[in-house]
């Protein structure tokens, strides 16, 4: 149990400080696309349904590879691991920047989007192992905070980038932070032990999941366009759930199953992930739709757009420490409650306050205020998701959790693409991002409701 608890060559706060930026680094790459969205649309000539694989394709590869990527690094190591998917997570942005047309643009995400998936479980075995059980319910909570940011930080970091040169800034600016992670990780960050398995990862499993995205994401996003009826949207949806089922059967008999079932024996870790699911479900679709009403109902060039959403993550960053420490005394539940709860109320407030006529400073003080409801949630389900793990779970424990969030992200940019369609009027333009606004309402009507489940108490009390 007390295993992980190794002996560190430097500061624990160092391996804090380099497991937080990679984690900034794969959730930034999650909505820094959201403002180059319309710039892509109009260098490949491409209509909504097809640009929206570029967000989904990271996403579907973050997902489907994050759980067998957590059981490859308890095995061979966590530094390892995280070495090797900043190498890759580089591969695919510098295959993203200098992509010539939409289909290498989403080969090259989907590179990125397995780099992320292969870094990120490893980031959190490397982070829980350095601090002492009093301090991880803080600590997560502040990796967390710096995945929350990244995501909030993406559209406003990538308008500044983009404005000073084109979209494929968005996808430059990764190369030199991942070369100083691999610089100087190898120095800094201690391996962890290793716990080599006869039985080889459930990598069929991987494939299983990869696929039963793929389908739903199609069917949901390419109904508006088929029709919700059609055999094509239809046949994609229950393919996909009959894929899911396959999954699910096989991972009850795999002598190395991608998702130990036994780990949703925990309550506490059984409600973060479905409440984690809705909520990023909403939020991924909250960062496309807000990015596309600034840039298209109203007008703005990609710079004003990226100002106006740029408060938002210093809002985060405030919070999430704050969550944390708050969380410790109190309890998981108010905030994984009241965070959700809060989008969805500005998000019905934003459809009855903004139409056609531009309201800049109201969006952003709005915008601000909601990013609180972000800041108590994201850090504070990533800690209850975790309390209970046993030491030894940690890794795939911290990649299950990571796979519901993107598997919600994969869902929600589909619904949300399937919501907007495409209008041809500037009132039917301002009436699909209201109806945006609606559907993100209502996945965090849905999370808040699945997080009253969520244990009062707070606690580090690893199941045996």
């Amino acid at each position: 149990m007390h295993n992980e608890l190794r002996e560190q060559r430097h500061s624990p706060w160092v391996a804090f400080a380099m497991c937080s930026a990679a984690m900034y680094l794969t959730t930034l790459d999650l909505s820094v696309v959201n403002v180059a969205f319309p710039n892509i649309l109009n260098d490949f000539g491409i209509s909504r349904a097809d640009a929206s694989w570029i967000v989904t394709i990271y996403n579907i590869f973050f997902a489907s590879l994050l759980v067998v990527a957590g059981k490859t690094a308890d095995s061979i190591g966590r530094r390892r691991m995280f070495r090797i998917g900043v190498a890759l997570f580089s591969i695919g942005s510098l295959g993203a920047a200098i992509a010539p047309s939409l289909g290498p643009l989403i080969v090259a995400r989907a590179v990125q989007g397995a780099g992320g998936a292969i870094l990120t479980p490893a980031t959190l075995g490397l982070l829980i192992a350095a601090f002492p059980l009093e301090r991880r319910t803080q600590v997560v909570a502040m990796w967390g905070g710096a995945g929350a940011l990244g995501v909030a930080s993406g559209p406003s970091l990538g308008a500044l980038v983009i404005s000073l040169s084109d979209w494929r800034a968005a996808f430059w600016i990764n190369l030199p932070l991942c070369a100083i992670l691999l610089a100087i990780s190898g120095r800094f960050l201690s391996e962890s032990p290793r716990s080599p398995s006869e039985q080889r990862p459930d990598y069929g499993g991987a494939s299983l999941i990869t696929l039963a995205l793929a389908a739903l994401a199609l069917g949901i996003s390419q109904s508006e366009v088929w029709g919700p009826t059609d055999v094509r949207t239809l046949g994609c949806i229950a393919g996909g759930l009959a894929v899911v089922a396959a999954f699910v059967r096989r991972q009850k008999t795999h002598p190395e199953p991608i998702v130990d079932l036994a780990l949703f024996e925990s309550r506490s870790f059984t409600i973060a992930n479905f409440s984690g699911l809705a909520f990023f479900a909403g939020f991924a679709a909250m960062g496309l739709n807000n990015v596309l009403f600034l840039r298209e109902a109203w007008g703005y060039d990609i710079l004003t757009a990226g100002l106006l959403t740029a408060a938002a993550p210093v809002v985060v960053a405030i919070c999430a420490p704050f969550s944390g420490q708050l969380a410790h005394r109190h309890g998981f539940r108010p905030f994984v409650v009241m965070g959700p709860l809060i989008i969805a109320g500005f998000m019905v407030l934003f459809t009855a306050l903004f139409e056609s006529e531009r309201q800049p400073a109201l969006f952003l003080i709005l915008y601000s205020i909601l990013a609180i409801g972000v800041g108590a949630f994201i850090p504070v389900n990533t800690a209850a998701a975790m309390a209970e793990l046993p030491a030894d779970q940690l890794s795939v424990g911290g990649a299950v959790n990571n796979t519901f969030r993107q598997v919600g992200s994969v869902l929600g940019i589909a619904a949300l693409v399937a919501v907007l369609g495409d209008p041809t009027g500037h009132e039917e333009l301002v009436d699909s991002f209201h109806r945006g606004w609606y559907l993100i309402a209502g996945t965090m009507v849905l999370a808040g409701l699945t997080g009253l489940r969520q244990r009062r108490g707070n606690f580090w009390r690893p199941i045996l």
